[in-house]
């Protein structure tokens, strides 16, 4: 307990910096998902501040707590059911500067902690990116980068790249990987997007396991397809609605060397979750 308010002390540094309330918010998330065998039902609240520190620099800072809950069909990995709670506490620092009219750089570093019931230093891993954005012209824009992130399930460094365009007032298109999205607004309340990404997480285990001493971590990555729906319902709050598919879901134990010791072999499954947000 004690290591746990340590932690989330040094992660809320950052945040007792920053002044500007009108660039604050909060937000909190439900989302369940059903598999064949396993449901998986995940909440998160975040916090997030941002601030211009000058007229071409901006600093972002997110802190966020997600809990991931397992559920486990009866009849079914009867022996596994110690792994029913999985927990994260993340803070990303994001550092956005103008290096041109056209050309911006943008750095993120976001320390996390994964963990399944007590959290200690040996479960920090630190992740992060770098990217390049180029405007090539007033409608399309070129970020080109790479990240040390967890979107297949262990941490590791990857190329991103996304193409952006611009319709119009009220359309965008981004294509890229590891996110695609297509966002539509049909007035200042509404929102609406279609998007496809890969991401995935993993969890450091100290609850040992009959089957094999030796698991050391729990992994999850899919590719998720999702609809979703924002409402502006009053000036500062806003309510989100998801509805989607994950494709090529894996959810695996793994050693300290990321060799997988045991494969649940989950079938896909369809998402939905809702989130509500206040923003100022």
């Amino acid at each position: 307990m004690k290591i746990r308010f340590i932690i989330c002390s040094v992660f809320l540094v950052s945040f007792l910096n920053m002044k500007a309330q009108e660039n604050f918010s909060v937000q909190l998330n439900l989302k369940t998902e059903p598999t064949n065998k396993i449901d998986f039902t995940e909440t998160s609240i975040g916090v997030s501040f941002n601030k211009k520190i000058s007229s071409k620099s901006l600093i972002t800072n997110t802190l966020e707590y997600s809990n991931l809950n397992v559920n486990y069909d009866l009849g079914h990995y009867e022996s596994f059911e110690d792994f029913d709670k999985l927990q994260q506490i993340k803070n990303k620092f994001e550092f956005s500067q103008e290096i041109s009219n056209s050309t911006k750089l943008n750095f993120a570093v976001t320390p996390t902690f994964s963990f399944q019931e007590n959290l200690g230093f040996s479960d920090f891993t630190l992740l992060g990116s770098f990217e390049i954005k180029q405007e090539l012209s007033s409608k399309m824009t070129l970020s080109i980068g790479a990240a040390r992130t967890s979107v297949f399930g262990n941490p590791k460094f990857l190329p991103s790249a996304s193409l952006n365009y611009k319709m119009n007032d009220n359309a965008n298109v981004l294509i890229g990987f590891p996110d695609s999205r297509i966002s539509y607004s049909n007035n200042i309340r509404n929102k609406f997007s279609l998007s496809n990404s890969f991401n995935g997480s993993f969890y450091n285990l100290n609850i040992q396991n009959e089957i094999d001493k030796n698991a050391a971590k729990a992994t999850l990555s899919q590719m998720t397809t999702s609809f979703e729906y924002e409402r502006n319902v009053d000036k500062n709050w806003f309510l989100n609605f998801k509805a989607g598919y994950d494709f090529d879901k894996k959810y695996k134990l793994t050693d300290g060397d990321n060799h997988t010791l045991y494969d649940f072999n989950i079938s896909n499954g369809y998402i939905l979750g809702i989130g509500i947000k206040y923003k100022q």
